[in-house]
């Protein structure tokens, strides 16, 4: 595989950085330890200005190239936040802080990234600038939509943005992008379900929630099934309901949550629409009130066409032609990444992760191998787009 040699000199060092990111996870806008780690590092690796506390706790380092007659700005951003699952995996690295881990891979994409910011300020061997981005709070917390509203496209005049993110089950050695919806729309429901609380065995004097539950949640797969186009992709799931205390009473109240992912912008708005239909027409055939809080999180990842064909030259450059899928599947896992891609032009592209447990699954470890592909993917992105002499 042509990965940047300079990569493999340094892949322990890298290993170690993202191993000890791994041993101490932070949630959502508190990751005060990793955002430190990588400003002292960006620092000590002489990048030209560093800049911490956007969106909090985020980090941007600024690395000029050996010249700047091209004016060309592009971003490359990772993110830094774990999640709050309980980690049972017995690793030398295993986190260290009770029911928080890097389940999804941010510890290896703030190294790799890193990584690739100290080759860049040691070869500089490329016209304009470049961008390194560390965010927090992308685990639900939106970071990305932060970063974006404080300014910091315009703060730094990023042209162009750029992401990435590791894919269990994608062979090592293989990148996956296309251009277009990506990575679904992520919104989160709840649902208040107040009836008529009573005894069990006199269940004609009550309103009984779980009816209004088992009706709801039914009327919702309908939605899917039967108000949206067959070609397109919907998914509802409720994946919580609260009711009762006992088994001889009727209670009061439910409580009903869940997510609702899509891909494109008027299916999301239908979905919406809808599911508020259902909850006041079942609530009113129940005599019961049903009141949703719907909650839009993270839009569409939309890659634009031609940053998309442009990573994934990137991609043939370090793993080959046979090796990058550039009309993959959209998968339905939301990221924040889209709010900068709303924000500015750009792609965000998967790296094989291997045959390792999922994403956000207890057991899950970033693979350390993969490290000099991303790494490499990140130095001629920036050697590409900004070519020296060019």
């Amino acid at each position: 595989m042509p990965t940047v040699n300079r990569f493999a000199e340094f892949h322990d060092e890298i290993t170690a950085w993202r191993r000890d990111i791994h041993a101490h996870p932070e949630l959502l806008f508190e990751v005060h330890r990793t955002a430190g780690i990588v400003a002292d590092k960006l620092r000590a690796f002489g990048i030209d200005e560093v800049v911490t506390g956007i969106a909090k706790t985020g980090v941007v380092g600024v690395i000029h190239g050996n010249t700047n007659d091209s004016g060309k700005v592009i971003g490359l951003r990772a993110d830094m936040d774990a999640l709050p699952i309980q980690e049972i995996r017995d690793l030398e690295h295993k986190s260290g802080t009770d029911g928080a881990m890097h389940a999804c891979g941010h510890d290896g994409h703030t190294s790799m990234l890193l990584g690739a910011a100290k080759y860049l300020a040691e070869t500089r061997n490329f016209d304009g600038t470049a961008i390194v981005i560390f965010q927090p709070a992308e685990e639900g917390g939106g970071g990305g939509r932060v970063m974006v509203d404080e300014g910091m496209m315009d703060r730094f005049k990023i042209q162009q943005v750029f992401g990435m993110h590791n894919m269990p089950g994608l062979p090592v050695g293989q990148f996956a992008i296309r251009p277009g919806g990506l990575m679904a729309s992520a919104d989160f429901f709840d649902i208040q379900i107040e009836g008529k609380g009573g005894h069990a065995a006199r269940p004609q004097g009550c309103i009984d929630p779980a009816i209004v539950v088992a009706q709801v949640v039914q009327a919702f797969q309908s939605i899917v099934s039967r108000n949206t186009d067959p070609v397109e992709s919907l998914v509802i799931s409720v994946t919580q309901i609260h009711m009762g205390d006992t088994n001889n009473v009727i209670p009061q109240t439910a409580t009903m949550t869940g997510t609702v992912r899509t891909l494109k912008p008027d299916v999301r708005d239908l979905a919406e629409a809808r599911m508020k239909a259902v909850c006041e027409n079942i609530g009113a055939a129940f005599d019961a009130r049903v009141t949703l809080d719907y909650r839009r999180l993270y839009p569409v990842t939309v890659n634009h066409a031609a940053e998309t064909a442009f990573a994934a030259g990137i991609a043939r450059q370090i793993v080959g032609d046979d090796n990058v899928d550039d009309d993959a599947p959209p998968v339905m896992g939301g990221e924040d990444f889209s709010f900068m891609l709303e924000a500015r032009p750009g792609a965000f592209i998967f790296v094989g992760q291997g045959d390792t447990a999922g994403l956000h699954h207890p057991e899950y470890d970033f693979n350390d191998e993969i490290i000099p592909i991303g790494c490499s993917y990140w130095a001629r992105l920036v050697e590409t787009a900004l070519p020296s002499g060019g």
